[in-house]
């Protein structure tokens, strides 16, 4: 009974951060069809069964969210706390992953493996996957691969690539694209210095 009122505290948790950190959403009716969301919610389930043993059952659950969601989540995966999903679309987190709390997951975030090449080599139970730590931001298209370590506190921008572990408060961008002039084109002013760091804030998440 006690676990039971654990997973109905968690899922509430889940529910309250949509309406906390999705503007889009009115409250926690509308909430309740959000896409990330149901995603969460699914594993959550899901994974209890994957703990229980009863993998099939939870396999099946983890195939009917992703349909539903475009959302990947291995049954094995560890999510913690109010984990925010904002867009589901094509999100993948792998068996052994683990999230902290109160992680916030753009689109096309990847938590991966290396490729199978380098996983045969492992010892069996070996982790294949990354480590996120509490209050990490993954922006849009963020990858993160191997059994590496996001530590807390941590914002990876869109786009970036992550193959190593990275220490607490770091922000990790990746290259801004090259704009070039078409020919012929006059100079285009450059704006005030204050807008490169909006240039480079603007890498961070999903607009």
């Amino acid at each position: 009974m006690s676990e039971r009122r654990g997973l109905l505290t968690t899922l509430r948790e889940d529910l309250g951060v949509v309406v906390e950190r999705d503007p889009s959403v009115g409250g926690r009716w509308e909430a309740l069809g959000h896409t990330g969301l149901s995603a969460v919610w699914a594993h959550r389930i899901a994974h209890r069964l994957h703990r229980g043993r009863t993998r099939w059952a939870a396999r099946t659950l983890a195939r009917a969210a992703r349909r539903r969601t475009g959302v990947e989540i291995h049954p094995g995966a560890v999510l913690g706390r109010r984990v925010f999903i904002d867009h589901g679309a094509s999100v993948v987190i792998g068996q052994t992953a683990v999230v902290g709390d109160d992680v916030t997951i753009y689109q096309q975030v990847t938590l991966g493996a290396v490729g199978w090449w380098a996983d045969i080599a492992r010892r069996p139970g070996a982790r294949r996957h990354p480590v996120i730590g509490d209050r990490v931001v993954l922006g849009a298209n963020a990858t993160v691969l191997g059994p590496v370590t996001v530590a807390e506190d941590c914002l990876v921008g869109a786009m970036a690539t992550v193959t190593e572990d990275i220490p607490p408060g770091t922000r990790v961008y990746a290259a801004r694209s090259i704009v070039r002039l078409a020919p012929g084109a006059p100079p285009a002013d450059p704006g005030p210095p204050a807008l490169d760091a909006v240039r480079l804030l603007a890498t961070a998440g999903s607009w």
